[in-house]
């Protein structure tokens, strides 16, 4: 059998690619804590951390948008 050009992935892979998703998403770390069964959503923060600089620039955003355009 040929081997397909698709990438085998693995359980894990697709927990750790829900988790961002769902982060990059804007749902809260505490549900996504929960959904993932970790012990506190500290756990999860530092699991995921490196989806957090762009999250911050989009706080960022959102904040500077809702202070100064909101006329």
């Amino acid at each position: 059998m040929r081997d397909s050009e698709i990438r085998r992935i693995r359980l894990h892979d697709l927990r750790h690619t829900h988790a961002t998703i769902l982060l990059k998403a804007g749902v809260p770390v505490k549900v996504v804590s929960e959904r993932l069964g970790h012990s506190s959503p500290a756990f999860t923060m530092t699991v995921y951390q490196h989806v957090l600089p762009g999250m911050q620039a989009d706080a960022a955003a959102a904040f500077s948008s809702a202070v100064f355009d909101s006329r």
